[in-house]
């Protein structure tokens, strides 16, 4: 071939791509969307209504089309679907961990096989609750995307006391850089420029800033006030040390992470300082408690969600049986479950986190232990149970107009279970397929943690 020629063919080579690239996007873009209809399943929609039974919920796409009675369903629309007989089945939303931890130290291997255990359990967003956000941030890309199996991954940027950051965790999630110094790790003092800091945790694509620990009221009030303008989300440790429970809810947190760190509120004298927390004595809180009535009275009236992680002190328990305080756990599961009954039963809204994970060998993660206690210690029905897995936690992640209750305009992100978990909240686990962003995932096919995979699950 002349030279000529072949300089011509080099120069159009570019545009040729240019065009056959921009054919293939419009060619996406045009595709018509899948219509699927899962017909015939028992409702149980998250908002706690009584289960509706012969119902049929349409996909269209990522999005719910339409949630009827299957008679309901127009003809022409059934025509053009994929029919999916989910006759014998109940449907529900997708199930929202409101407590990860998936990047303190991060390992992409462990961490996708967290993911995929939990969106094959009925699992379809978590909130992570601080981490390495360099690594969270490709996860919540891979997840949204469908590239791996997995929840939506939405994260949180730590700010924290200078104190705070002798903590180990925080370099292991800084990792070749300085923690208190990055701008998903952030020590802040009366000196720092929180509109610049609340910009730099922004640009990390978190959902939220997570305050720690280690801060006082008045800045605590100042980062709320400066990320709400920013039309930031705010989560928090229900005691910061000093700052307390009473004190973040007047400043306007919007959700409160663990019902024992309430209990502080009670208490006389509060420790300043995190890593010098007392232990909390069940028998100086009483049942129920006045004290905790005015503070869970305040929640309410502010809408501040209880992100309650009962399940993280019942495993502390087992981890201190027998050993001294301190060491040892600083609050006993029975006194976390006695407050997070009377949050709830005060009206409080309560969602389902775990701040743990289930041995790699466990077929479910924590989050079916988590609703499970709330049920069994706490005093919640399982419809309550299932509200604090659904609706609360799209609440806690200030996306309820996308998820959290089976309705048409919602994300697809539903879970089919063979046995009425509003019977038995256990019954959760009897998951045939979970429906996440209109992809399903059967069970049957689900591969478990391999040893390899494990990492430090357990």
């Amino acid at each position: 071939m002349p030279l000529t020629i072949l300089r011509r063919c080099a120069l159009m080579l570019p545009s040729l791509l240019v065009l056959w690239t921009g054919e293939r996007v419009r060619a996406q873009e045009t595709a018509p969307e899948p219509v699927v209809i899962y017909q015939g399943a028992t409702l149980v929609d998250g908002t706690g209504a009584a289960p509706r039974p012969g119902m049929a919920v349409v996909t269209k796409g990522q999005v719910i089309a339409l949630v009827a009675p299957v008679a309901q369903v127009p003809a022409d629309l059934a025509r053009a679907a994929t029919v999916v007989d989910a006759a014998g089945l109940y449907v529900l939303p997708g199930l929202i961990d409101t407590h990860v931890h998936l990047a303190t130290v991060p390992n992409r291997k462990a961490e996708e096989a967290l993911l995929r255990r939990a969106v094959f359990s009925g699992v379809t967003a978590e909130r992570d609750m601080a981490g390495d956000t360099r690594a969270l941030a490709d996860l919540s890309r891979s997840a949204l995307l469908g590239e791996i199996p997995a929840p939506d991954v939405y994260y949180a940027a730590l700010m924290a006391g200078p104190s705070f950051f002798k903590d180990p965790r925080t370099a292991a999630s800084a990792r070749g850089a300085t923690p208190g110094q990055v701008p998903w790790m952030q020590a802040i003092t009366p000196a720092t420029d929180l509109k610049v800091a609340v910009a730099l945790a922004r640009g990390t694509g978190a959902s939220a800033i997570k305050i720690y620990a280690n801060l006082p009221a008045a800045l605590v009030a100042a980062i709320t006030a400066e990320a709400h303008a920013q039309g930031f989300r705010v989560w928090a440790h229900a005691m910061v040390f000093p700052a307390t429970p009473a004190e973040e809810i007047e400043a306007g947190v919007d959700v409160l992470s663990h019902a024992c760190l309430l209990a502080y509120q009670a208490l006389p004298e509060k420790p300043t300082q995190y890593h010098d927390r007392a232990p909390v004595e069940s028998a100086r809180i009483a049942n129920p408690d006045p004290l905790m009535a005015e503070l869970f009275n305040a929640m309410r009236r502010h809408g501040t969600v209880l992100d309650a992680t009962v399940r993280v002190y019942a495993e502390g328990d087992k981890r201190w049986a027998g050993k001294s305080n301190p060491p040892g756990s600083y609050c006993p599961a029975e006194l976390a479950a006695r407050i997070t009954r009377q949050a709830h039963d005060a009206g409080v809204p309560v969602s389902a986190g775990t701040d743990g994970e289930t041995p790699a060998g466990d077929g479910f993660p924590a989050l079916h232990e988590e609703l499970e206690l709330l049920v069994r210690d706490a005093g919640f029905t399982p419809l309550a149970a299932i509200q604090a897995g659904t609706q609360m936690g799209a609440r806690a992640l200030d996306l309820e107009a996308r998820m959290g209750t089976v309705a048409a305009g919602k994300l697809a992100n539903l879970v089919f279970v063979s046995k009425d978990p509003t019977l038995d909240i256990a019954n959760l686990r009897s998951v045939v397929y979970t429906v996440k962003r209109g992809r399903r995932y059967n069970r049957t096919d689900y591969t478990p943690i391999r040893p390899d995979e494990a990492g430090d699950v357990d």
